[in-house]
Formats: structure tokens, C-alpha cells, sequence
């Protein structure tokens, strides 16, 4: 399988991109790759386009941008996941299965039960740290848009500030009356707002039912809020995005 490498260059054909730092060192120490390899890039706004490897060595690499290449890996459903974050590698985890999972946009959330607390300085280089995990997650996975992650915030301003217009939007509730799999399909986008380990409070469910969310459940048994999330957007994308066979 030819390696697909995410770039922050513009690209056309015969453009050349130099490759410095992780990138350089992955494709030169870890994959071994040589003069003449092809590689495939993608910037997130000018779809996929081949490549091949003009010179390398241990921390640089210059490739050159050869031809567009038509890809179709982006769901039709535009799903924003609202997340209440997590310890540890659990974010993370959220993050790269979320991206494999057509998510558009990442919204990490501090609630209530939330035991991650971050300063400024803390919270940008999370949010660094995700995004480059978002990016790696559309390499291995085949996608060309690289899903938003919007800064850590608290769910009250979150919900006080966001526009809603012709969104579709549901909060996970364990016991809720109202199934996920009976929701109509969304006219715009679907907003999933999933909590972190604690779960939600009392007063954060009612603030988010204020805020316009309807509140679902998966079935019967409690998810830890990794599983939660993968499991939401499978259903999502089986019942209203591109699971479905042959499309």
C-alpha cells in the first residue's frame, strides 16, 4: 500500500514539498524508502495527488507532486461530535476513531464530572496534539479532509455561543427513552454530545436540553465513553452516512 502523508503546502502538479522533522525521519528511518518511491499527499482543500521521492535522507525529504487522484472517502453526513474529554490516552483514542469514522468536527468539552483540568498553555498543546493525531488518522484511513478540533472549552459557553440552525442534535443519556437507531435522518448535520468518563450532571442534561438536544440512548447496558462515541458514529453513518453498502 502506497503511504499517504497529510502536507500544509498547496498542491498542483510539478510542485516540489519539503518534508522535515517526524515526516522526513518516518519515511527515511522507519519505512526505508528511497529515490523514485511514490508516496501519496493530501492537504485537506486539494484532494489527493501523487508523488515520488526526489531526495532523501535522515531528516529531510523533497518530493514532487505529480498528478490528482479522484478519492471518495468523505461521508455524505456531516457529523460534529461534542466530547467530553477524557484521561489520558482515551482522548486521544476518541480522536483517531472519530476521524476514521467521517467525523467533520471535534469539539473537546470540560464538564461537571470531568477529571482533566487545563490552563491555557496546556489546553493549545492538547489541541495541537489532536489535531496531529486527527491528521495521522487520515492517513492510515484513506480520508482527504482533516476534521476540525476546536479548542477545549466548557460546555456551558459552548452551548451558550454555537449556532444550531438546521442541526440535528442528541446527547447520550443512559436509560433515555428515545433509541438513537429511531431518530430521523438529519436535514443539515448531526451534532453528537458525549460525555466523559463521569458521565453528564443532572443540571448539564438540563442545560442541554434547554440548549435544543435530544436525549438517546445505545441500549441497554452503560458504555465507557470511548466505546460511547465509536459506537454512536458507527450507527450514525450506517443509518444516514456511506455504511451502507456499495455507496
Amino acid at each position: 500500500m502506497t503511504t499517504r502523508l497529510f502536507v500544509s503546502a498547496p498542491l498542483s502538479n510539478g510542485v516540489r514539498i519539503d518534508l522535515h522533522g517526524e515526516q522526513a525521519r518516518y519515511l527515511g528511518r522507519v519505512l526505508r524508502a528511497r529515490v523514485g518511491d511514490p508516496v501519496r499527499v493530501f492537504n485537506g482543500d486539494d484532494g489527493e495527488w501523487t508523488a515520488s521521492i526526489q531526495a532523501i535522507n535522515s531528516s529531510d525529504v523533497r518530493l514532487q507532486v505529480e498528478a490528482h487522484i479522484e478519492t471518495q472517502t468523505e461521508s455524505p453526513l456531516r457529523i460534529h461530535l461534542a466530547q467530553g474529554v477524557s484521561r489520558g490516552e482515551r482522548m486521544d483514542f476518541v480522536v483517531q476513531k472519530a476521524t476514521e469514522l467521517g467525523v467533520k468536527r471535534i469539539t473537546p468539552l470540560f464538564t461537571d464530572y470531568g477529571v482533566v483540568k487545563l490552563d491555557d498553555k496546556r489546553s493549545r498543546k492538547r489541541r495541537e496534539h489532536w489535531q496531529r493525531v486527527a491528521e495521522n488518522a487520515c492517513e492510515q484511513s484513506g480520508r482527504i479532509r482533516v476534521p476540525l478540533i476546536d479548542p477545549p472549552q466548557a460546555l456551558n459557553n459552548w452551548l451558550g455561543a454555537r449556532d444550531a440552525a438546521g442541526s440535528t442534535q442528541l446527547i447520550l443519556k443512559p436509560a433515555a427513552m428515545l433509541s438513537l437507531t429511531t431518530v430521523a435522518q438529519p436535514q443539515t448535520k448531526l451534532c453528537l454530545l458525549i460525555g466523559p468518563e463521569g458521565g453528564f450532571s443532572d443540571r448539564e442534561y438540563d442545560d442541554a436540553e434547554l440548549a435544543g438536544f435530544e436525549a438517546v440512548a445505545l441500549g441497554p447496558r452503560i458504555l465507557r465513553t470511548e466505546s460511547a462515541a465509536i459506537a454512536a458514529l458507527a450507527v450514525a453513518q450506517t443509518l444516514w452516512g456511506d455504511f451502507q453498502t456499495g455507496e
